[in-house]
């Protein structure tokens, strides 16, 4: 057999793990190798070579390498958990700043509890314990799960696009993990755990500096945004996907929709007091990373701000980018219009103070096929009952603003803060949401192909931790755009988009775990979605269209 390896050609003879055939590149690797590609393909290392094949190494400093490195992590507490205290309901809540919040339901944690479960965590990483993935058939799976009286994986059985259920064992402990695993335990080389609240933080490294865990900081407004939303879910019982296939089986979905859309209204009424309580506000400044539906947001907000007498006029930071020839470029010589620096900030805060002082400006159309600010004799004027809403990437940065007082600013910052989980070990990230909800956009509005959408995700996450997510704490409200129903309803819509990307593209993994993931949602139909419901921002037939 040929295994073709950077560019090398070696032949082996007989069958042998990726593991096996490249442990010394492996235990050399500067950055922790946690899985591998077979022919472009993400596979464990424990996959057995027995046909010719390309292999390529991941390691941590990859986002591959990193999201496995995070299911060894987990999957290690939960062994470390069941190992000390076998009686505890371990939950993986959600990701913060460089860590993983975690709580146990039916226990107090304590300072006892954190040092004896990290104690037990680096005993098995020492000990180098092999983690084997075992697969039965749908038959034996049920058959098991009657006898073990558990939950953990069993959501795989109602899963028809699968065969087969799968479970990764450990000594006698089991559990499922969405994706690939690590082939042992001493794979993970860094981790940290800390009280933390209620429940307790496990820390790890990130992609830019594996060599270190990465230092918490605590986003105090966002963590209250994510609580909050995590509480109503868990009260609603509807924290997991598995619960709320249930609901949606037993057709008693509809309530669980209408309180959704209820909470994002109840949200955004509330907004619009804080900013009507703030006598002297007027304007009101909007930022998010993509997809979060700030335009939808934006034009909610604007209708209950009308019943509090003041009537919303938009102002677009767009119209106010710099000439194309002075526009900043990235590393790659290309345009960068992310850059706060594309916006003419000296005319945008010259023009803003004219509209708060109540004079008329002419304000600029920018021409983008021109390349420049244009004047269309756009006269503007705010009167005494108008407020300024102002959406885009930089709003949250008060450079963009630099001229105006705190207290004639009111900002927002909205994201797709996704608190439903798979299971209580497999959490959605809310970044994976916004990538479902731009992929059914960009379809419906701009012809773009799943693989288009996903290309560009990387330069748009680039920009988002440059201009957007370093500011958020200094937002005045928070709203978290994601509803708990919104992936049964967007599956329908991405399944078919996720099924066309070819085999041979470099997008076709991250397509094939977006695509598993919403197999395991039973489907809501689209027309069971409000006409106002931020959701038809993306899937289309809003109200606001």
């Amino acid at each position: 057999m040929k295994v073709t390896y950077k560019d090398k050609i070696m032949e082996i003879q007989d069958k042998i793990s990726v593991k096996e055939l490249f442990e010394n590149e492996i235990q050399s690797s500067e950055n922790k190798i946690t899985v591998c590609k077979i022919n472009g393909l993400i596979k464990s290392l424990n996959y057995i070579i027995e046909d010719d094949v390309t292999v390529e190494l991941l390691d941590m400093s990859t986002k591959d390498g990193m999201r496995i490195y995070l299911n060894g992590l987990l999957y290690i507490l939960g062994k470390a958990f069941y190992n000390v205290y076998p009686k505890a309901l371990l939950t993986i809540n959600y990701q913060l700043s460089g860590a993983m919040f975690c709580q146990i339901d039916n226990m107090k944690v304590t300072d006892e509890i954190i040092a004896n479960v990290k104690k037990e965590m680096n005993n098995i990483i020492k000990k180098d314990l092999l983690i084997e993935e075992k697969i039965m058939t749908k038959q034996e799976a049920i058959e098991f799960y009657k006898k073990e009286k558990t939950l953990r994986g069993i959501l795989q059985i109602d899963n028809i696009e699968k065969d087969t259920i799968s479970l990764y064992y450990c000594e006698d402990y089991y559990n499922y993990f969405y994706g690939e695993q690590i082939p042992s335990t001493g794979y993970i080389t860094l981790f940290d755990i800390n009280k933390y609240m209620d429940g307790f933080l496990l820390r790890y490294p990130s992609r830019d500096n594996t060599k270190e865990i990465t230092p918490y900081i605590q986003k105090k407004k966002l963590q209250a945004t994510i609580d909050e939303y995590d509480n109503i879910n868990k009260v609603l019982n509807i924290n997991t996907v598995y619960k709320l296939n249930k609901k949606i089986k037993e057709n008693n979905y509809i309530n669980y929709v209408l309180l959704s859309e209820a909470l994002h209204e109840n949200k955004i009424a509330e907004i619009a007091n804080k900013i009507c309580k703030q006598k002297e506000c007027k304007m009101v400044l909007i930022a998010g990373p993509s997809s979060s539906g700030k335009t939808t947001f934006a034009k909610r907000l604007g209708i209950q701000l009308r019943i509090h007498g003041l009537k919303p006029v938009t102002i677009s930071v767009d119209d106010y980018f710099i000439d194309r020839e002075n526009t900043p470029k990235d590393e790659y010589g290309n345009y960068n219009f992310e850059d706060i620096e594309v916006v003419d900030i000296e005319l945008f805060n010259k023009n803003l103070i004219k509209l708060m002082n109540g004079q008329e400006i002419d304000a600029p159309t920018f021409n983008f096929v021109k390349g420049r600010k244009e004047y269309n004799g756009n006269k503007m004027k705010l009167n005494d009952n108008e407020i300024l809403i102002i959406e885009g990437i930089h709003c949250l940065n008060d450079r963009l603003t630099c001229k105006i007082d705190s207290k004639n600013k009111f900002k927002i910052y909205i994201s797709a803060l996704t608190v439903l989980n798979i299971d209580y070990y497999n959490r959605i990230s809310s970044t994976d949401t916004r990538m479902i909800r731009r992929i059914i956009r960009d379809n419906r509005t701009r012809g773009f192909n799943a693989t288009q959408t996903l290309e560009k995700w990387y330069s748009v996450a680039k920009g988002e931790n440059k201009n957007i997510f370093p500011y958020q704490e200094t937002a005045d409200a928070m709203f978290n755009s994601s509803l708990f129903y919104e992936l049964a309803v967007l599956k329908d819509e991405a399944i078919p988009l996720l099924e066309k990307v070819d085999r041979n593209s470099d997008q076709y993994n991250e397509a094939m775990r977006l695509l598993e993931l919403l197999t395991y949602f039973e489907s809501i139909p689209k027309d069971c979605v409000p006409r106002n419901s931020l959701l038809l921002e993306f899937i289309g037939n809003s109200i606001f269209e």
